[in-house]
């Protein structure tokens, strides 16, 4: 019994220490990698202040997923908890806030790259959705933040947890975008806003972090197994979906079985989509490759 014993504990020993070993490798490598730096150099941004300007970076971060980390005002929240992987909140990004002193193109670089002023990566900022963002749109955004009422308001900060550390070893856990993103100056344009799979992809790009590059759908990367996966939007699993169903459940948040889509979902943002965009969104959708439904997704 005695040796039955010792075996166990050797083992249990054995185990705990792997998993410290383990721990203390993915921490190194995670700090290793938050410690790099970044170089942003791309063609200064040319910053209006104008009403129309301003009406556009207001509608941008409306319906581009910016008010879901941060709050209508700006002033930041918690956007959600996964336990052991990783606490996330968005920061204040009013003038009160992270933003306090940063020029128009350090913003910008936060937005399209997830680089700080300082060069190093931020963390879980879905810059991968923005890194195509035209120049005239990020100059919108960047003058209607700047433009932001100050609040007084600190939601806290993100903080990865054991898990998370360890997912991102082993590359199951998008913790650094940066990383991963082209940081080549380069001038980025707009399609012009029409109906068309061009500027439907172009918008969809905020759609990808959710629901994957090609938007077939997964489960949300970072997030708790109780949250919703992403739905598959490719034509193989919308077959029966016509347009108007596409637009009714991005205004009412309805499926054409009168299912009401999670709330995870931010269709109340894409509500306020106007219908040139709705309908390019759609015609993008129909663009990709059908691939067969399956419940996973």
């Amino acid at each position: 019994m005695r040796k039955l014993l010792n075996a166990i504990v050797m083992v249990f020993g054995a185990g705990v220490l792997a998993a410290v070993v383990l721990l203390a490798l993915a921490w190194w490598k995670t700090g290793r990698d938050l410690a790099r730096t970044y170089s942003v150099a791309d063609l200064p941004l040319s910053i209006r202040r104008d009403p129309g300007t301003l009406l556009q970076g207001a509608h941008i971060y409306a319906t581009r997923g910016c008010v879901d980390c941060h709050g209508g005002d700006g002033g930041g929240k918690l956007v959600f908890d996964a336990g052991p992987v990783i606490r996330v909140v968005g920061p204040n990004i009013t003038p009160a806030g992270v933003a306090k002193g940063m020029s128009a193109d350090q913003l910008a670089a936060v937005i399209r790259h997830g680089v700080k002023p300082d060069g190093h990566p931020l963390v879980f900022m879905p810059s991968g959705d923005f890194q195509a963002l035209g120049d005239a749109d990020t100059a919108a955004l960047v003058a209607y933040v700047q433009a932001m009422r100050p609040v007084s308001h600190d939601p806290g900060k993100t903080r990865i947890r054991p898990l998370g550390y360890v997912l991102y070893l082993f590359g199951r856990f998008p913790l650094i975008p940066a990383a991963r993103i082209d940081h080549a100056p380069r001038a980025r344009t707009a399609p012009e806003p029409a109906p068309t799979p061009a500027y439907g992809r172009y918008l969809a790009q905020a759609c990808t972090g959710c629901h994957g590059p090609g938007l077939a759908g997964q489960h949300v990367p970072g997030t708790p197994p109780s949250f919703p996966t992403a739905q598959d939007l490719t034509p193989g699993n919308l077959a029966a979906w016509t347009q108007d169903d596409f637009r009714r459940a991005l205004r009412t948040g309805k499926r054409p079985d009168g299912s009401t889509i999670d709330p995870f979902m931010p269709w109340r943002n894409f509500a306020q989509m106007n219908d040139v965009e709705i309908a390019a969104l759609w015609a993008y959708l129909r663009s990709l490759p059908a691939f067969p439904p399956h419940s996973a997704r």
